[in-house]
């Protein structure tokens, strides 16, 4: 397997970043999973740490089939993926209600990791979003275009994996694409990693202290 960890893919996707580094970026995480991966690119590139809330839209049956993914904002952004929703005939109805439900999970997460932390500011700086994988790719490309809306210099998608049509469609929402492992015939994302256990809420929290606003990360150092 490519990847030991999240951690692991984490480590190597920096070093793929590296050249980023004077740009002065600021990395966002799609929690949970890109919340260990981003902490590794930001403890190397010495950045500032900050979540991008996302949510897939899971088929009503195949919840792991995603339908759509929605940002939270005043206007939440949605993305929707036209041919799974036809073929899985998810009706209008269906679709809204799995949208309202995963922005009550998107407000109770940004309650538990945020609280009334401010939001790293990215209008005029280089923005690298970082998930642990691409699959259908509707999340990250919501996230891109909420990010894209805070009017950043330059947006970077960095992933440790990803199946190569999803990437193709990245190109077009962000200004670099770094993938470390890309694949024609793909499968699940966690099939590229020999640990690929869940993430929990509290190591999001741990994580996201160590990059608290005004506070030298101690990453380095770990």
């Amino acid at each position: 397997m490519p990847f030991m960890d999240r951690s692991d893919a984490g480590r190597r996707l920096a070093g793929a970043l590296a050249g980023y580094e004077d740009q002065c970026p600021a990395i966002l995480a799609l929690p949970r999973g890109g919340v260990p991966v981003a902490a590794e690119v930001a403890a190397a590139l010495d950045a500032p740490l900050d979540l991008i809330l996302v949510r897939k839209l899971g088929v009503p049956l195949e919840p792991e089939l995603a339908m759509g993914a929605v940002v939270d904002g005043s206007a939440p952004i949605v993305v929707r993926n036209e041919d799974v929703i036809e073929v899985a005939d998810v009706g209008e109805s269906e679709f809204n209600a799995t949208r309202d439900a995963e922005l009550a999970e998107i407000e109770r997460r940004r309650r538990r990791y945020l609280g009334d932390r401010k939001r790293v500011e990215v209008e005029g700086r280089t923005v690298i979003v970082v998930d642990d994988g691409v699959a259908t790719g509707a999340t990250i490309r919501a996230a891109l275009r909420a990010t894209r809306m805070r009017k950043p210099k330059r947006l970077v998608v960095a992933v440790p994996v990803a199946p190569t049509d999803s990437l193709a469609e990245l190109r077009s929402e962000a200004d670099d694409v770094v993938c470390l492992e890309e694949h024609k015939y793909f499968g699940a994302i966690g099939v590229y990693y020999a640990d690929f256990r869940q993430v929990s809420d509290d190591e999001v929290i741990e994580t996201l202290s160590r990059f608290a606003p005004g506070k030298k990360s101690d990453a380095r150092r770990r």
